[in-house]
């Protein structure tokens, strides 16, 4: 009628409640089922929370579960690793306090960031009103009032904001989204949560609760971008595929590899792209780069246009941008995100990877890489998998190597199996030597090689998949770090597989310092400044938190443990002692590690020597 006007119909609730109440109503659909977008939240409740954020948290259990961790990085890794299982198509929540709980979780940001994975994190922060100042784990900046330990989060996340008024929630939660659910933009979101503010209340109106469905958008190319890929490959001699991580959460791997057989490309993985090709094609040549295969180094220092999908192209996948060595190399970069299809003079070719790949194989039509070019892929997978063989195999040596520890894993393992890792020198061996089985049976987090992700990572891909058998394969050192999402696992019911290699400290380093004619020092704990050696019974400690655990002494006893391991209705650790010397030495590829120029150790000054002809050989 006139003059009247339409009344929007509102919601009185506090903050928290609201944030909660939005995160309910988001859904995702899969395989045809709708689900929640949000599998839950993370919290470990403080000051900074538990009032606000754990009232609403409690109100709405029965739609939005919380999960109790042990360790507020822990538990954000988790979070991370259960997104990457689900390859970005469902995701976590994780709160904290507003002190140590919130930094603690700056790590576990910086790993979300690098991998573009999403993960919602909603530390508490101090009062807006700032009528208590200094709160209790207040940081307090003698120059600026606005500042608190939440501005940790901004160099390593996608979207950062504070909600310092109710009705902030709105448009922050919009962009959140909006971020967490772009296959370009994906990564961290904060959302600093002012504990007075999570309390307070304000009319919401009715449709910000109203459920939405979020799809994966997947970008077709731009039609310049599609020619100019498709000319180049169809001048291709030697052409090869770089496939990273981008493959899986795009779920491309079908079409990936109806490119590779048409075609005849050869192709090597990338740490977050193993398990998108079958292991067992004959064009999959395996590990790509500083950890690579023989087979997969050799064909990518020859090619002459490398197509890279879905990767970062990192250091450690290029060679320190060392591997891809015939003078006319082209590169040509499918990804989603501009930034990276672009790196190092690519031609970039921006678009999501499955409607990417499905458009250039109709565009190359029947061009087919020279025969001999395939011809020597294959022969050189085939050699590189009889290498493999010999460092896998079981021997008995005193103390086994890495690789003959991956290798009995290797046996017991079910192609259903996820294997997961992160950090120190089992990722390399991994990377080299696992024949992943059913796609996502590669779990690696490398693109931060964070220490202490292994154990709460597998617990979020058992949460992802509960029937799958998760193993994960963690050093003592990383162990050390982080152990307590054990518990955490025995408590939620939901049981891991954890090999655990003792080498006595940090291997991996170790091996690096004496490569850069470093003395060892501080790396083993035999080489560390100490009173007494520690003599820490791993399995014991396993115990302790819940676990059955074994030690074994040889790899006959691994054999039977892990046998007995499939059977156990809880975590179940299984600890051996490794030779922390011995790596695979059989692939691989340069690495640009920088050495002091000027040193009194004459080992050193050899290495600078060899490093800078290294440089010159490499441009």
């Amino acid at each position: 009628m006139s003059g009247e006007r339409l009344v929007m119909a509102t919601i009185r609730l506090t903050t928290a409640q609201a944030l909660v109440k939005a995160l309910s109503a988001q859904k995702t659909v899969i395989a045809g089922e709708r689900l929640p977008l949000f599998a839950g939240v993370w919290a470990i409740f403080g000051h900074g929370n538990v009032a606000g954020l754990g009232e609403a948290l409690h109100g709405a259990r029965d739609v939005l579960p919380t999960f109790r961790a042990h360790n507020e990085q822990a538990m954000a890794h988790a979070a991370i690793a259960f997104a990457k299982a689900s390859r970005r198509r469902r995701m976590m929540a994780v709160t904290s306090s507003i002190g140590p709980g919130a930094t603690n979780m700056v790590t576990a940001a910086a790993v979300a960031h690098v991998n573009r994975l999403p993960l919602l994190l909603l530390p508490g922060d101090v009062f807006a009103g700032r009528r208590p100042d200094p709160v209790l784990q207040q940081i307090e900046d003698f120059g600026d009032g606005t500042v608190s330990a939440n501005d940790c989060f901004k160099p390593v996340s996608r979207y950062f904001d504070r909600l310092t008024r109710p009705e902030q929630l709105i448009p922050a939660f919009e962009r959140a989204m909006a971020v967490l659910t772009d296959p370009a933009e994906c990564g961290p979101v904060t959302l600093a949560l002012c504990q007075d503010v999570q309390a307070e209340a304000f009319d919401y109106p009715e449709n910000f609760f109203a459920e939405r469905v979020w799809r994966p958008r997947r970008q077709r190319p731009d039609e310049a971008e599609l020619l100019t890929a498709a000319t180049l490959l169809k001048a291709a001699k030697k052409p090869f595929v770089v496939v990273g991580g981008g493959v899986l959460y795009s779920e491309a791997e079908t079409k990936l590899l109806a490119f590779c057989e048409r075609h005849g490309v050869p192709a090597g993985e990338t740490q977050a792209g193993k398990s998108a090709l079958p292991s067992g094609h004959r064009l999959n040549l395996g590990a790509i780069g500083v950890t690579g295969t023989a087979a997969a180094n050799a064909m990518a220092a020859e090619a002459d246009v490398v197509l890279a999908v879905g990767t970062r192209l990192q250091d450690f996948t290029t060679g320190s941008w060392s591997l891809f060595a015939s003078p006319n190399c082209r590169i040509v970069g499918l990804n989603v995100q501009a930034f990276d299809a672009g790196k190092h003079r690519a031609q970039p070719f921006v678009c999501d990877a499955r409607a990417g790949l499905a458009e250039l194989t109709t565009a190359l039509d029947d061009y087919a890489a020279p025969a001999g070019w395939t011809a020597r892929a294959e022969a050189a997978r085939m050699d590189w998998l009889a290498t493999a063989a010999r460092h896998t195999d079981a021997s008995n040596a005193a103390l086994p190597s890495d690789a003959q520890v991956v290798g009995a894993v290797q046996r017991w393992s079910q192609p259903s199996d996820v294997v997961l890792c992160a950090a120190g020198g089992l990722p390399g061996e991994l990377h080299k030597l696992w024949q992943a089985g059913a796609a996502g049976g590669y779990h690696m987090e490398y693109g931060y090689s964070c220490m202490g992700y292994e154990i709460a990572g597998g617990l979020g891909v058992k949460m992802a998949d509960p029937a799958r058998e998760v193993v994960v394969m963690v050093g003592d050192g990383s162990y050390l770090m982080m152990n307590s999402e054990i518990a955490t696992s025995v408590m939620l019911g939901l049981k891991l597989t954890i090999v655990l290699l003792d080498n006595r400290g940090f291997g991996c380093i170790n091996r690096l310092q004496a490569a850069t004619g470093g003395a060892a020092f501080n790396n083993l704990l035999a080489d560390s400044r100490h009173e007494t050696l520690p003599e820490i019974d791993f399995a014991a400690h396993a115990a302790s938190l819940g676990a059955v655990s074994r030690k074994v002494s040889s790899l006959a006893e691994l054999d039977a443990a892990l046998a007995g391991s499939r059977s156990d209705t809880r975590t179940s650790v299984v600890v051996i002692d490794t030779d922390a010397g011995v790596s695979t030495d059989a692939g691989g590829h340069w690495w640009d590690v920088a050495v002091p120029e000027v040193s009194v150790r004459p080992q050193v000054v050899d290495a600078r020597a060899s490093y800078e002809a290294a440089l010159k050989d490499r441009g």
